[in-house]
């Protein structure tokens, strides 16, 4: 195991973060986040902030500075150059009066043309919109085949809904019907906003409404969206054509540019056949119309500030209870990331990254596989049979930290400050997707990353079987090279054992060593693993996240074992990696290693959040609140009740034979 006792004057925990007047065994979230939590009262513009969103907030400060830099770099008045690319789009994305002079008219070509579409243009329109205006009907992309994943094919997959989640069109409740009271006006003004009359955009508006309504009876459960199995169902292009034969395929993809499609992956065969069906009983009015409400706001934030405004209304304040709107200029470097991320990326880590962080990472990498291995040897529910295939899988993991190898190339995409704001976004938006389209057919790079270097955040590709730690991550409180192993353990290494666990969480245990959909466990293992996952599942389920509002077990399944296995094997690395001495010594505020451990776990799940974005998190994010990340966990986790003297009665405790352990 790698150490990293060498480093001099480590510090410990920030006592200021810590509510040290709440009781670790009634409320250990208070206790280890309180002091941060008063100390970062809920700004206007947020509708939670956490730790996540502060660093994310450095990293935007750190990405200002460097967009400033280039715009006074001789490189920004060379046509052609990224940092006239970036300087360009950047001014456009500040530059109000324009954008105000310039009004709706960037929208209308895109308007006019729909408004010239008859049904013998149903695949150059599907085309066309697709690259990079809307999927009206359906999406389609070319990613890695889930059953074979050295090779890329094309996926189709369901449109989206205005709402985001089928319950606000489905499930009756005063709050949904707010909502969609809500939505149903917000239609009506940005569609008025963008040219039609009053009496157009109501039309127009009941029109989405209806359709988006038959699309959230037919689209996937949130449950049903985390299962491999039902998103991967490959076909012939001469199948699907005569399974779903209303739909020119073959046209459609020609008029996108796709060449030689031969296999496809139909990620939801019950939307598929829907919309086969449903798409001839639309009159070209209705499709006109929903093709326009849908182009309108896939653009809005690229126009004027009236846009906005009525995006921030429905959006931000209605249904998360925001209050004020995020200013123009974190959203136009949002605009300019979106483009150019590893660019920018680029300059980020070259300012702000040390490689002495990298090395220091792959070793806690490595020290975290090595003990996600030993609780596979030691676990008593899985046969030997099955254990075998777990550690090859966890052996082969491919492992990526700070930022890629080599850089994506941009060259190719043109910023022009002549034509408006608009116009820019769709032609690269034109050329990502054409960029996408050709590795069809081609072998998949493994090299790509899937996060900007400067994002704060982690992931686990379970097609790639890979997990990757970009250098907007590895800041404090997570990874601090200065600071106690116990700390850095209780962040980043938490960290890195969730993105570990992933690959064998409901759904990423389906995934072989390769990454490819392939099971790998025997009958009776599955069967266990089932029994303990459904145990997890009643855990979670009994939480009430708002009066009257219970949490979904189901739908947080995958995060609520990665959290619980992310700091089960986090503790057993630290443990691998420390002398009893360094464990059990206690420092001046009386805190042992292991009481560390956990308080810098609790730490990074510090957040404030309003009770709107409550219930929409509850219903669209498959991760668990901050709180029962922390407290839910926890109680599993029986070395953290003995760490704290917690004992029956305490509202911490959990009796082991309770207890659900699964990694």
């Amino acid at each position: 195991m790698t150490t990293f006792n060498n480093i001099s004057q480590k510090h410990g925990v920030d006592l200021n973060q810590l509510d040290q007047t709440a009781d670790p065994k009634t409320d250990f979230y208070r206790y280890a986040t309180g002091g941060w939590c008063d100390a970062h009262p809920l700004q206007g513009e947020y509708a939670s902030f956490g730790v996540f969103n502060l660093l994310s907030e450095n990293a935007r400060d750190n990405v200002r500075d460097l967009i400033d830099n280039l715009k006074n770099d001789p490189e920004s008045k060379i046509e052609g150059t990224i940092a006239q690319k970036v300087a360009d789009l950047y001014a456009m994305g500040l530059d109000v009066e324009r954008l105000a002079k310039e009004g709706n008219t960037p929208l209308q070509p895109i308007l006019t043309r729909i408004e010239n579409f008859t049904s013998d243009k149903l695949a150059e329109t599907i085309a066309w919109l697709s690259i990079g205006i809307d999927n009206t009907f359906f999406g389609y992309g070319v990613a890695p085949d889930f059953g074979d994943s050295k090779r890329n094919i094309l996926h189709i997959t369901e449109a989206g809904i205005g709402l985001g989640d089928r319950d606000y069109y489905l499930v009756k409740s005063d709050k949904n019907d707010q909502i969609m009271a809500a939505y149903r006006k917000y239609i009506c003004n940005i569609m008025h906003l963008a040219g039609y009359s009053v009496e157009e955009a109501q039309r127009i508006s009941d029109t989405v409404i209806k359709i988006e309504t038959e699309y959230a009876k037919n689209k996937k459960t949130r449950e049903e969206s985390r299962d491999p199995l039902l998103r991967y169902n490959v076909m012939s292009l001469d199948e699907l054509e005569e399974k779903f034969q209303n739909i020119p395929w073959r046209d459609i993809f020609a008029k996108s540019g796709i060449e030689d499609v031969t296999n496809v992956n139909i990620s939801s065969m019950k939307f598929i056949k829907f919309i086969n069906d449903y798409i001839p009983t639309l009159d070209e009015r209705e499709i006109k119309d929903m093709m326009a409400y849908g182009s309108v706001s896939s653009s809005s934030g690229a126009l004027s500030e009236d846009f906005y405004d009525l995006d921030f209304e429905m959006f931000g304040k209605i249904m998360s209870g925001t209050e004020e709107k995020r200013p123009r200029w974190k959203r136009a470097q949002g605009m300019v990331g979106s483009l150019f991320g590893e660019a920018i990326g680029q300059l980020y880590v070259n300012k702000y990254f040390p490689e002495k962080n990298k090395k220091y990472m792959l070793g806690l990498v490595e020290n975290l596989r090595a003990a996600l291995k030993k609780h596979i040897e030691e676990l008593s529910w899985m046969s030997e049979e099955t254990k075998a295939k777990a550690i090859e899988k966890l052996e082969g993991m491919r492992v990526k930290i700070g930022y890629p190898d080599k850089w994506k190339d941009y060259s190719e995409i043109k910023i022009d400050p002549n034509i408006s704001y608009m116009e820019n976004l769709l032609k690269a938006s034109e050329w990502f997707a054409k960029d996408n389209y050709s590795k069809l057919n081609k072998p998949v790079d493994r090299e790509e990353w899937h996060m900007y270097p400067q994002t704060v955040n982690a992931y686990y590709s379970p097609q790639m079987n890979e997990i990757c730690f970009p250098a907007g991550i590895l800041q404090p409180p997570f990874f601090d090279i200065e600071a106690e192993d116990a700390l850095n353990y209780g962040g980043i290494g938490v960290v890195i054992g969730h993105e570990m666990t992933h690959a064998f969480d409901d759904s990423g245990r389906q995934y072989d060593k390769f990454g490819n959909l392939n099971n790998w466990w025997t009958e009776e293992d599955e069967k266990k693993f089932n029994s303990l996952a459904d145990k997890l599942i009643e855990q979670f389920d009994e939480i009430e996240v708002a009066p009257g509002v219970k949490a979904n077990g189901k739908f947080t399944l995958g995060e609520n074992i990665a959290d619980q296995g992310g700091l089960r094997v986090a503790l057993t690395a630290l443990k691998m990696a420390s002398s009893d001495e360094d464990l059990d010594s206690l420092d001046k505020d009386g805190l042992n290693a292991l009481q560390k451990f956990y308080i810098s776990y609790g730490g990074v799940w510090a957040n404030n959040i309003r009770p709107e974005e409550i219930l929409v998190r509850n219903q669209t994010d498959p991760h668990s609140l901050a709180r029962n990340r922390v407290n839910v966990t926890l109680k599993n986790i029986q070395p953290f009740i003995e760490a704290f003297n917690i004992t029956k009665g305490d509202k911490m405790y959990r009796d082991e034979k309770d207890q659900v352990i699964i990694w």
